[in-house]
């Protein structure tokens, strides 16, 4: 057996107020004569496209706007949104947006040079080869899309999600702008925010897991815990809006390389099934998880707590693990949110059916840190209802 880790993560990474500017020679850097920027309805309504619109016309590159993403969006918008850059002879794909925008730009970018349809691409590494150059933006701090190799996207015949992972779907160049982020309402500020923590979660604590990511992950989970309240109860804290986005991009990098685990694979069953968004759906399920996982690594839960400012000395590992979990359920509920799958319309007699759908995420579990059974799973799902 090898003991080797490997790392892979995005060619160049631009940060800091104001990096918006620069989006223009960045565009051009990679060869751009004409783009498309990918974004959806609700970006553009609140105007937060303008100032990459404004940043590729002054540099001379005929911006095209496709703004058709859904959330949690279908094959078909990958479909939708290549036949717009073709028709536009778009050379460079720039995504703008939540991690419904940055995955069809991947997606779609790939398509342009290779044979579709996208779903015959679910899995790993099954793309045959690059695509059109492609340029991530992101506008919340959250899914970490602008720095992974996968989009997911909703198959609405069966029902399911699939993730598309290519070392072809990395970004050229990953562009973060904290000021993009200011105008998030608090409650997409939470769950996107909850969302990275569990990305730095699992990546931190999954079998996985290198040095590397390590020390991603958790420099992740102090700055979250440190910012997301504040970002949360005011959304022009600069800082805080900074803290996260940095948090986002590190747990992205950290995950990227190492999969999610078991919060996502649940997460993935009920998401789809009752149309609960993403960030949502694996903040649900991440109490009930870190329970059944901590008997696994209970000295990296013991680094959770403490990067959560919780007090461990003197006591036993297993009460030190007890203690991020309550630090994470505290900050849940800080953030305005309920927990219960039952205020989500989820009933316990459908548990059976969700494990089923979620022992289906193989390439989920192989990264959780304990091994799990389908009746393991279905006591997750149960001890995920409040009532």
């Amino acid at each position: 057996m090898h003991d080797f880790s490997v790392f892979q993560t995005v060619p160049k990474i631009v940060f800091g107020n104001g990096a918006i500017d620069s989006l223009g020679d960045e565009a051009k850097r990679l060869g751009a004569t004409k783009t498309v920027v990918v974004t959806d309805p609700g970006l553009v309504k609140a105007r937060v496209h303008e100032p990459a619109m404004a940043a590729l016309e002054d540099a001379g590159l005929n911006p095209a706007l496709y703004q058709d993403v859904e959330s949690d969006p279908k094959l078909e918008v990958v479909d939708s949104c290549l036949d717009f850059i073709r028709s536009h002879g778009a050379d460079l794909v720039v995504g703008l947006g939540g991690g419904s925008a940055m995955d069809i730009s991947k997606a779609a970018a790939i398509m342009v040079k290779n044979e579709g349809p996208i779903n015959k691409y679910a899995g790993v590494n099954l793309v045959p080869g690059p695509g059109l150059p492609t340029i991530l933006v992101p506008t919340t701090a959250g899914t970490g899309s602008e720095v992974t190799s996968i989009a997911v996207l909703t198959d609405t015949k069966n029902r399911i999600k699939v993730g598309v992972v290519s070392d072809y779907m990395f970004a050229n160049t990953a562009l973060l702008d904290p000021r993009l982020t200011l105008g998030l309402p608090p409650h997409v500020t939470a769950f996107t925010g909850l969302d990275a923590l569990v990305h730095a979660i699992e990546s931190y604590t999954g079998r996985m897991s290198s040095f590397i990511t390590e020390v991603l992950a958790l420099k992740a989970l102090k700055l979250i815990a440190g910012n997301l309240r504040l970002a949360y109860a005011d959304g022009s804290n600069i800082d805080a809006r900074s803290n996260m986005l940095k948090a986002s991009l590190l747990a992205g990098m950290a995950f990227g390389n190492t999969q999610t685990a078991g919060a996502h694979a649940c997460a993935l069953a009920i998401g789809e099934k009752y149309h609960i968004p993403h960030g949502i759906a694996t903040s649900l399920m991440l109490p009930s998880i870190m329970s059944f996982n901590s008997i696994a690594v209970p000295e990296k839960y013991a680094k959770i707590a403490e990067a959560f400012g919780e007090n461990i000395n003197g006591l036993g590992r297993m009460d030190q693990a007890d203690l991020a979990i309550k630090a994470i359920v505290r900050l849940i509920r800080d953030t305005g949110f309920t927990l219960g799958l039952e205020n989500y319309n989820v009933s316990k007699e459908e548990i059976p059916e969700i494990a089923k759908g979620a022992m289906g995420a193989a390439r989920l579990w192989k990264n959780n840190p304990r091994h799990c059974t389908e009746e393991q799973v279905c006591n997750i799902f149960a001890n995920s209802f409040e009532s």
